[in-house]
This record gives C-alpha cells, structure tokens and sequence, in this order.
C-alpha cells in the first residue's frame, strides 16, 4: 500500500506543478519579470552549476529541429548521476529497466520501447555489443566525464533512422572542448547498507593544448567497484495446464486419470525458491583523444575508448520442483491460479552459484573536419568497435545442487500418479489399467499458497523439511548431490562503420548530404553440462533418500554456513523456508570428482553457435530552410534516408533421434543421440526509404509550435536470427524447444509528434508534446505443439510432443502518449525544479483470456513521472529526485512455461527516491554524497495475473561519498 500512496503523491504532484504552471501564468511572471516578456530574453546565461546544466539542457532542446532532449555535464566531472541511465529517467517519455539481482539502471525505455528499439552512439558511431541483442548495458559504460548526452525523439536523418525509439547520442571530451588546459580527480567510497563495506572509486582527466594551440590531447582513467547484496525470492515460471478433475483432493484413483477428465484449466507454479546474490561489479575505463588543427578548415580528431566491466556473482539459495499432475488439494482462483496445493515426496534442492562475468568493448576511430569554402564544409568519420562476453572464454559460472526428498518408483507405494497404461483403442472415457505408484523416504508433502497480489505477497512454501519435519531442513547428515549446473558463454560483436557526410550553408538554407557502410559481425557459443552428461552424473541426492548415483552425506569441509530467512524481502507479507545453507559448489565438485566417476565440467555445446553478418549501406539528404509566416519564423527540415541490408545468418543444426529417461532424476528427459550436425545458413536482404519532416514555428520568441512526422525501422535482435530449433530443458510433461528465424524482416513504425514549448523565463519552460506510433511487422514468439524428427517421449511411448516457441513477423499496434515538462527556477534564490510526466497507452495489450498460443501485445508501455528539486547556490548544491513508474508488461515468455503461448512478464509499479547533494570548498575542491533508493524499493515481476508472483528483489539503498578536484 506504501507504494500505491508514493505512485499517487508523485505523478499527482507532477500533474500538479503542471496544472499549477497553465492556471498562473501571470504568478510566474511576476516571479520572473525581469526576463517575461515577449521580446527574447538578454539575462545573462549561468554556466556552472546545476543551473548551468539545465539551462544548457533546454538550449539544445530550444534550437533543434525536432523533438530532443538532453543531460549535460554540471563540468568536467560531475555528470549529474553515478550511471548514464540513471540521469535518462529524468527525461520526459523515458524510464529505466533495472537489473534486479544488484538494482543498478541497464537500460532506458524511452515513450515504452526498450533497448532493443533505441539505437545508442557514442561521438555518433555505433558501439558494439556483445549480448544478442541491440540494446547497450549501461552498467558497463562510465559516466565520469561524459560531456552530455542527447535523445532524438525524432529522427536526424544524419545519426540514423534505426531507431522507432530514441537515437541516444554520448558526447565523449575532446582536448579542444575547452581553451585551457584542465586536470580533474574525482574520488569516492560507496556502500550499501546491507553490506557495510566501503568500496573504492576514482577518475582522473588531463587535457592539454600545445603547438600554438594547433594540438590537444585528451586522456582520463576511472575505476569503479560497486559490492551489493541482494535478496531475492522467485517463480521461475507459472506453467499452463489441464488438471484432472481428483486433483483438488487429496488422492487420485486410477479411474480419475482419463483423459476425459482432465480438463481443469489452471496455472501452477513449476519451481518455488530464494535465493541471496553478492555481486562485486568492477569496471575500468580509458579514454585517449587527440585533435590537429592543421589549417583554419581541417580539424583532424583521433580516439580511443575502453571499458572493461568484471562481475563476479555468488548465489545460495533452495528450491523446490513441482510437477502438473503430481499436485494435490488444488485451490483456484476465479482465474485459474493454483493459490494453493500439495505434493507427495517434494525434493528440496540448496543451490550455490560462482560465476565471474566479463564484459569488454573498446572503440577507435578517426574523423576529418574540412570546410571547402565559406559554405561548403564536408566530414569523414570511421570506426571500428569489438565487444567481447568472457574474453579468452575466461568467464566461468560453477552452479550446483545438492538436498534431499523426491520420489522413488514403488509397485506398493501410497502415491499414485500418471505415467499409466491404457488397453488398446482406449477412448477420451477409458480408464488407465494400471498407473505409477510412488513413495518416499524424505520427500515432503510440500505446496505454496499465494495470499494475495505480488506487490505485497511473497509466494508461501509450505511442509517443507524431510520427511516434513522442519526442524531439520538444513540437517547436513541427510543431504547428497543432485545435479550440476553452469552455462558459461562467448560472445563476440565487431562493427565496422564509415560514414562521409557534407553540408552547404547557405543564407536560409541548409543542405545536408551523404551515406554510410557499416558492418555488423556476431557470434556466440557456450558449453553445456548436458552435453556429456555432466548435469546428472552424480544425480538423485543418494543413499538417505533412497535413491542411487549421488554422494551422501557431504563431507563438513564443504559448508559455509547458514543464511537465515527472517525479514527477507522487508514489506512483504509470507511464509519462507527458514534458511539458505551457504556451501562452495566447487568444493563439491572435487568430492565429486574424487570418485573417479568422470568430470564435473560442462562441454562445448554445438547447438549453442551462431554467426551473423549484417551489412548496411545507407544514403540520406536533408534541407534546412527558414522563412516567415506574418512575422513568425518558420523553420523547416526534410529530410530523407535509405537504407539496404544484407544479411546472413548461421547456425550448427541437429536433430534428436532418442529420448531417454534418467536413473537418477526421475522426471528428466536426456537425448541420447543425435543426427550428424551439419551448418545451416540463410541469407536475405531489404531496403527501406525513411522520410521525415521537422517543422518548427515561432508564435512568439519565447513560444514554439512543432510538427513532426517520420517512419524509423529497428532491426530484429541478432540472437533471434538463428535459423534452427534447439531444444530446451525437457522434463516429464514439459518438452520445450526455441527457433529463431533468420528471414525476420525489421520493425516499421510510422510516426507523428505535434508538441507546444513555453519558454517563459530565464531557465524556466513548460512543454507538452503529444505522439502516436503505427508499428508494423512487430516480431512475436508464437508457441506451437511439433514433433521433431518423430522421437518418442519414454515416458508415454507416443511421439514427444514439443512446446516450440518461434519467432516470426506479424501483427501490428499504435502506441499514443503525451509527455509533459516544467523547469522553473526560482530567480536567484538558488531554488528550483524539473518535473516531468508521460502518459501512453496502446491498442495491442496482452489478452489474459487468450490461452490460443498467439497472443500479442506492445510491451514496455507505462505511465511514469519525475520530480527533481534543486538548491543551488554559494558552492552549495542539493538535489532531490523521485521516479514513478507505473506497472508495465516487460515482455513476453517466462523462464519457465509456455504451454499457451509465451506467458507475459509484468513489472509491478515502484517509486524510488535518490538525492545528492555537494559544496564547493574551494574553486578547485568540492565534496559529495549522494543517496540512492533511499526509501527501500523492491522491485518485482508477475506473470498473467498480478498475483502469480514471479521475482521480487531487494537490492536495498547505497551511499556514496567524496571528492572532486578541477583545475
């Protein structure tokens, strides 16, 4: 509920300041009357500051051609947030998506489109990205001395029209940015509270011209360490399903499982659990730049940026794995929800994850400035980029699962499951012969209740314990091995790109002319445990669960300790299991391995390959040209931009011949042979025109009319190109396989802004502008039952029926919103603020009722709103900003599920609070602190209804302190 009242004291104290702002326009003038007039305004401009930045920011936002927004520099040092996204979300029409195991901003949306529909640059050169996909993490990229950033709400036919989203453009320093040498140290301690542990960071820059002020060089350093301890509990995946009618009762006979009866639709939960992640994020970064001015009309700029981002995770946690038809006592809801069950033998896994992640990139590239003549001027620019997960496959991820319980096969048993036997011609109506039967010698008869929406409540386990006695469920002497886990990855993206451009400046009119090659290169690969049998070596959880293949007991040296439950994800109400036991997983695997049994390692995984080249070549024109109507300016920009692709994309192919069951885990599916892999490769090409008009008109001086109207394309994500089916995890009535679709053609959108900007007083401005999107060719997941190559499920005997979720092009949406801005600075009081707010909504929202396997919506849509206020002045500044953002659907398919299609992921509306705040000791010396999530967000996820519970994390609040030195 706090979070409902926070949501509601913001936007309502945006919508008011906005009402405030068009019911007082006089009020507001009064306060500002040296500079409200109709007449331009001669107020002398303040250059430090944060005032000095927001005037900056609305300057750029002023004299543009079309709808852009922007984030600058206070100075040399002090970019206004830690993480580039986090300055983003202060924008109008654009919000942040967190990452929830360390709550760090690792993308924005921008008007509810995600990374993968905004196009980042950096100096206006494509970065490369070493994930998939086309978004960029902004955790591996610094903002220490990033001199401001611009986002392109409409094309600039020059940067590109790749974007339906936003073009985010980074300006990097450059020696010739300033007139003087400058030097600029930043250092500064972090901490989160959970944690206690103070972690470094620091920066420095040095600039310098020389040769008569013909040559400058530009270097910086920074690092950066960042230790979070987060909490979390989590629902993989809620699984569509028929249940059979006994199944809301405690005990099923075996003339209930005909297949007659089996037609209660529901969702359960497949796996239940928490988990505690310790991330240590280090990152470094370099810069070098140099400038030659060889002439008054060349300028020669040469660079090179580097970033290197290590992220070190250890996971513990438990879980518990539950299966459709194994659930009894099912409680639905009116929608389905399985609120509440039980089922015999549960096993209780302990998990423990070592994982070391790294994440490097760097840029080169040179440009040529030359003006011809007095209005002719032209510019070459080239670069090259190379993004690489894991560098020299030195990425690791050591997973493993040890515990106790499960079922073991017993003629005698009291448990009575599927897995039945039928007579020959059985109909809908025939009753099995005989069915399964089970016991168990520490399995609990284990269930969760859900008690209510997932803003409040936590998923409840229930019976949990061996044997059900929870006194001893992390009782050392009864636990053996289970299975071994870890995927690590090498990815690598290299892009290439040259673009010439040329300008003629005449009196009223401008013509901008030129093209582009770029060349985008992806490949990635991974090992698998499943590949050689590793993931269930040493399966089953041994001799004191009955069962065989495992190691059990453990031997103590491998313990760590306990990690208790109590207060676990603060604000929320349900039941736990009372404690995660911390362990080493590789510690394990030497026990293990001791046993001569074979190797704990992962294999490489052919099915895992893909290579993708993507070529652009792209041509554009655009003119600028100024008249009058009456005595009103009139600016206009036409502009166009084609684009031809060529593509080809290439993948290791295989089919199963056979499906095989698993001693040691009785409900896991392994293929047992393959047909010869063989390449696969597809090719396609396209082209595009992409128009677009800014129109801008002056009513008066101090007030805007703009237009705008453009068609942007965004590529499909590079991981969804691959032209084979690979299979996923297959477990006993749960067979699922992905696709990609190397003939996905890109996204289209046809789009319309008309907006309204106010300038009424030296740094103070109000502005709506409105925004409708027609989207065509959106790419969706579809899920379809296949067969491949005709295999058998083992545990059937029929032909294994496979949930296939490809990807393929296909409907279309409008996306409609408005986004409001007022910042007004209180004259030189020192006081101020920005508040902002957008509203979009859209045509195509996910159908909950649709269980067709088709269903389809626009995701990332939500209503958001900003509040910054700002006291800056005599050295002193403070600033205080809170982001709302209201529940959205992040996308479509769940980690685990998709029997009805791929089930939605929705994020849970949350309010965050961060303040900073810095005094100028000296003109070269200034301290800080800085605050973020200071009123202890969470963040969580839900699947089709808000109270299937999917992840909810606690990442609590960080402090940061230090030091700033210019010179």
């Amino acid at each position: 509920m706090r979070t409902s009242i926070n949501s509601r004291f913001l936007i309502g104290s945006a919508a008011g300041a906005i009402a405030l702002a068009m019911a007082m326009p006089v009020a507001a003038q009064e306060a500002q009357s040296s500079v409200m007039n109709d007449e331009p305004s001669n107020a002398e401009i303040i250059v430090t500051g944060i005032r000095g930045s927001l005037q900056r920011n609305m300057e750029i936002k002023r004299t543009a051609s079309g709808v852009v927004d922007a984030i600058s520099a206070e100075d040399i040092g002090k970019f206004p947030d830690a993480n580039v996204a986090d300055a983003l979300q202060r924008l109008p029409g654009i919000s942040i998506q967190r990452s929830g195991a360390r709550g760090e901003a690792n993308g924005v949306t921008v008007r509810g489109f995600g990374g993968d529909f905004n196009d980042t640059q950096f100096d206006g050169r494509r970065l490369s990205t070493a994930s998939g996909s086309r978004a960029v993490d902004f955790t591996t990229i610094g903002s220490d001395f990033v001199s401001n950033i611009s986002v392109f709400k409409t094309p600039d036919v020059e940067l590109g029209a790749s974007a339906i989203g936003a073009t985010i453009n980074v300006a990097l320093p450059k020696p010739f940015d300033s007139a003087d040498s400058k030097f600029a140290v930043k250092a500064s301690g972090a901490v989160q509270d959970r944690s206690g542990k103070v972690t470094p960071s620091g920066a420095a820059l040095a600039s310098t011209r020389f040769a008569d002020d013909t040559m400058g060089i530009l270097a910086y350093a920074a690092y950066r360490r960042v230790d979070t301890e987060t909490n979390q509990v989590f629902i993989p995946g809620w699984i569509g399903n028929y249940f059979y009618q006994c199944q809301a009762q405690a005990a099923c006979q075996t003339n209930d499982f005909t297949p007659a009866k089996k037609n209660v639709l529901g969702w359960f939960p497949q796996q239940v659990g928490a988990n505690q992640i310790t991330t240590k994020d280090e990152r470094i970064d370099g810069r070098l730049a140099y400038q030659w001015q060889a002439g008054d009309d060349v300028l020669l700029t040469l660079d090179g940026n580097f970033t290197r981002q290590t992220l070190n995770t250890a996971t513990y946690g438990y879980g518990a794995w539950f299966n459709g038809d194994d659930l009894r006592n099912v409680k639905q809801d009116s929608n389905g929800t399985v609120v509440d069950f039980n089922q015999f033998g549960t096993p209780m896994d302990f998990n423990a994850s070592l994982a070391r992640t790294i994440n490097q990139t760097y840029m080169f590239g040179g440009n040529l400035k030359w003006d011809a003549t007095d209005e002719l001027s032209f510019d070459f620019d080239a670069s090259l980029s190379r993004s690489v997960l894991n560098p020299g496959r030195n990425g690791y991820q050591n997973a493993m699962d040890i515990g106790y319980g499960g079922t073991n096969a017993d003629p005698n048993g009291p448990f009575l499951s599927t897995g039945c036997t039928y007579p020959a011609g059985a109909g809908p109506t025939t009753a099995p012969t005989s069915c399964s039967r089970y016991s168990t010698i520490l399995g609990a008869n284990t269930g969760v209740k859900i008690g209510g929406p997932s803003n409040n409540f936590l998923p409840s386990i229930h019976d949990v314990g061996p044997g059900g006695d929870v006194s001893r469920f992390t009782d050392k002497s009864l636990i053996g091995s289970h299975v071994i886990a870890g995927f690590p990855n090498y990815f690598t993206n290299l892009v290439k790109q040259v673009k010439i451009g040329g300008k003629w400046d005449g009196d009223n009119l401008k013509v901008h002319f030129g093209g582009s090659f770029q060349e985008n290169k992806y490949h990635q690969e991974g090992e698998s445990p499943f590949v050689n049998g590793t993931f269930f070596r040493y399966g089953g959880y041994g001799a004191p669960s009955g069962r065989t293949g495992a190691v059990a007991p453990l031997p103590d040296s491998v313990y760590q300790g306990i990690i208790s439950t109590n207060n676990f994800i603060p604000g929320y109400e349900g039941n736990l299991a009372p404690a995660i036991i911390k362990y080493d997983p590789v510690a394990v695997y030497r026990v293990l391995e001791a046993t001569g049994r074979g190797t704990t390692a992962p294999a490489f995984n052919p099915d895992s390959v893909l290579n993708v080249k993507e070529q652009t070549f792209a041509a554009y024109l655009r003119i600028n040209f100024e008249s009058e109507i009456g005595d009103m300016p009139f600016k206009v920009s036409a502009g166009v931009r084609d684009e031809y692709t060529k593509l080809t994309s290439g993948a290791l192919g295989r089919n199963p011949v056979k499906l095989i069951t698993v001693p040691t885990d009785p409900t896991l599916i392994q293929v047992d042979t393959f047909t010869p892999q063989q390449l696969i490769e597809r090719s396609i090409s396209y082209n595009y025109v992409l128009p677009s008009l800014d129109v801008k008109l002056e009513v008066k001086p101090n007030l805007i009319l703009r237009f705008d109207a453009s068609r942007t394309l965004t590529r499909p994500a590079l991981g969804d190109l691959r032209p084979t089916i690979n299979l996923g995890t297959l477990r006993r009535g749960s067979l699922a396989a992905s696709g990609g679709n190397a003939s996905l053609k890109p996204y289209l959108a046809d789009n319309l802004d008309l907006g309204v900007e106010w300038y009424y007083g030296s740094n103070s401005y109000f502005a709506v502008n409105g925004f409708m999107k027609f989207i065509s060719n959106f790419i969706v997941g579809g899920v379809s039952t296949q067969t491949i190559n005709g295999v058998v499920d083992p545990f059937t005997n029929q032909p294994a029926q496979f949930q296939v979720n490809s990807k393929v092009n296909g409907p279309d949406g409008v996306v409609r919103g408005v986004e409001i801005a007022w910042q007004q600075v209180f004259g030189d009081s020192g006081f101020g603020f920005n508040a902002n707010a957008t509203l979009v909504n859209t045509n195509r929202t996910f159908n909950t009722a649709d269980i067709s396997g088709s269903a389809f919506a626009i995701t990332g849509l939500a209503n958001s709103a900003n509040l910054v206020a700002f006291y800056d002045k005599n050295g002193l500044e403070v600033r205080v900003a809170g982001n709302w953002r209201d529940k959205y659907l992040l996308g479509l398919g769940q980690q685990q599920g998709g029997t009805f299609g791929a089930e939605p992921v929705n994020v849970n509306r949350q309010f965050q609070i961060d303040a900073s705040a810095s005094y100028q000791v000296t003109k070269e010396l200034s301290v800080f602190v800085e605050g973020t999530n200071l009123n202890n967000s969470n963040y969580s996820t839900y699947g089709r209804f808000s109270n299937m519970s999917l992840d909810t994390f606690n990442y609590g609040r960080r402090f940061v302190f230090g030091a700033r030195f210019n010179y």
